[in-house]
Formats: C-alpha cells, structure tokens, sequence
C-alpha cells in the first residue's frame, strides 16, 4: 500500500512539473535522496536557466540514479510548508552504495562544479525503507 502511495504522489508530481514518463523512471524507496538548493539569485532568469539545465545534464547521464524529479515550491498555503528554497531535487536509488557511486560519478561531479557558484545553500536528507 505504502509503494502504492508513493508511486501516485510522484505521478502527479511528475504531470504537475511538465516532466514526462520518459525522463522519471519507477519509484525505489531503498534509497531517496532529497536534496534542497536556494540560490544566490533565485528571480535571475539566466541563473536558474544554467541550474536547470546543468541539473538536467547530470540527471540525463547518471548511471545510478532512478527515479529524477526536480522541483520548485508551490505557494503554500500552510504554516507547516517550508517554501523558501529554489529547487528541490528528489532521486532514487536501489541500494546505499548505489548512492556513494552516483556521488563520485562524473555526471555529478561536474554539476557540482558548474551550478555550485550558484547556490547559497543545500541541504540533503537521505531516507531508507522501512
């Protein structure tokens, strides 16, 4: 049931960003990855153009990582809602050392060196099934 749940959240994630069955593949939850960006200028067009799109690159070329989907906050309409980031990436993995591999991929490492002058601030947190 809880794999049910999951996989319908992420669907409609998925139609409500614009991203495609094509690019997000099934939901695994061995290993989720949610990682939280704010930029250093999130209302510059050009800045988040160049993180979108050096974020897409890496996700297109990971080896490792399942499901991809990236984020913005919605307007909250709750006082528990935290909405201040810019982006939000959530990936997938089968396996905690699938996860250490995607985090010394080259893919990864070079979105790193290309977007980290963009951000103020990130924040990860990594879950496992239970």
């Amino acid at each position: 049931m809880k794999n049910i749940f999951l996989g319908i959240l992420f669907l409609t994630m998925t139609v409500v960003s614009g991203q495609t069955d094509e690019k997000m593949k099934q939901f695994d939850s061995n290993f989720v990855h949610t990682v939280y960006f704010w930029l250093k200028n999130p209302d510059n067009a050009e800045d988040r153009k160049a993180f979108e799109t050096s974020l897409k690159k890496f996700l297109d070329h990971s080896q490792y990582a399942k499901t991809k989907f990236i984020g913005t906050p919605p307007k909250a309409s709750r006082d528990v809602v935290d909405g201040s980031f810019t982006y939000s990436l959530v990936v997938t993995f089968e396996s905690a050392e699938a996860q250490e591999k995607y985090q010394k991929e080259e893919p990864h490492l070079l979105f790193v060196k290309e977007s980290s002058d963009l951000w103020t601030k990130v924040i990860v947190y990594d879950s496992t099934s239970i």
